[in-house]
């Protein structure tokens, strides 16, 4: 499968800038994680991608040839707000939008089946899909982005009122989608999730993509995080004053302090004063998770204003 990729995307709503020169790529065969607070201009992007919005400038291009009506009727979308007919039946729905995507009615039947055997609501087809629990509803919904064999998928929250049994179920089969060569983007807020599942992850603020790499790129810092726990201390004496050594994280059972990657001066004195303030328990290096970074990136220009 080809790649997708977004050249400087710009778009206006009268004075908001909800896409600011926005470029990013997801490649054949990735889960791409695009993650930002409310309001960053996700589903805008996503919007644009399908074509459901234009973009003020820039481009959109699938293989490097740009994404038209053609090239998106093999696009699956999954938007945020549910997108089916609630008094329609799931069989005979799923069945109806494959045949749209110019399927012949057994195809359009075999994929119908397969899908909803797959993720879990053959049970259901016979059923109006308003009658559906929300989980269930949003099984479907991502049946319907399947239905046709995208050579793309596109989903907006598609992990939303999910239980772990259905996030497991959803992400298995996102992953088989990319092993198969399908580039995916979603967006998420479940951070835990992304961390886990994606190849890559942006993450989008006031409409521009301000970082982008793998979660091992993104987790890699010039500075050395270390867990202190001390028995009877959840804020063991002598550790704030250590020399060019930084408290970053106290969650009442330990410390998450940060020096100088390399810095080992530093590194022991930290060792001796935790030490010092009891029984030490653990002192062990550590990673940011994806929450710690997203949460840096989206405050970082609200404190420096």
């Amino acid at each position: 499968m080809p790649d997708l990729a977004a050249h400087s995307l710009s778009r206006r709503f009268g004075s908001v800038h909800a896409l600011n020169d926005l470029s990013l790529t997801v490649r054949e065969g990735e889960i791409y994680g695009f993650v930002g607070s409310n309001g960053a201009g996700k589903t805008t992007a996503m919007r644009i991608i399908l074509g459901v919005l234009s973009a003020d400038s820039g481009q959109v291009t699938f293989g490097g040839t740009p994404l038209d009506r053609v090239s998106r009727s093999r696009v699956g979308y999954m938007p945020e707000e549910r997108g089916l007919y609630p008094k329609m039946k799931v069989g005979p729905q799923l069945t109806y939008l494959a045949e749209l995507h110019g399927m012949p009615s057994a195809a359009a039947i075999a994929a119908m089946e397969h899908w909803t055997e797959v993720l879990g609501v053959s049970s259901r087809r016979a059923d109006d899909v308003q009658k559906l629990s929300l989980g269930n509803q949003q099984r479907v919904q991502l049946a319907a982005a399947l239905i046709h064999g995208p050579n793309l998928l596109v989903l907006d929250e598609p992990f939303s009122g999910l239980d772990p049994v259905a996030v497991d179920v959803m992400s298995n089969v996102l992953r088989e989608q990319a092993d198969s060569g399908v580039p995916v983007i979603f967006s998420s807020h479940q951070l835990d999730l992304v961390e886990r599942l994606c190849d890559r992850v942006g993450i989008i603020k006031s409409g521009s993509l301000v970082t982008e790499g793998t979660i091992d790129e993104l987790r890699t810092t010039p500075r050395r995080r270390i867990l202190v726990r001390v028995d009877g201390a959840t804020d063991p004496g002598g550790i704030r004053e250590v020399p060019r050594v930084v408290v970053v994280n106290d969650d009442h059972t330990g410390l998450i302090v940060e020096c100088a990657d390399g810095d080992v001066e530093a590194e022991q004195a930290l060792l001796r004063a935790a030490s010092a303030a009891g029984t030490l328990r653990e002192f062990t290096p550590v990673r940011p998770r994806l929450a710690d970074l997203f949460r840096d990136v989206v405050t970082k220009d609200e404190e420096e204003k």
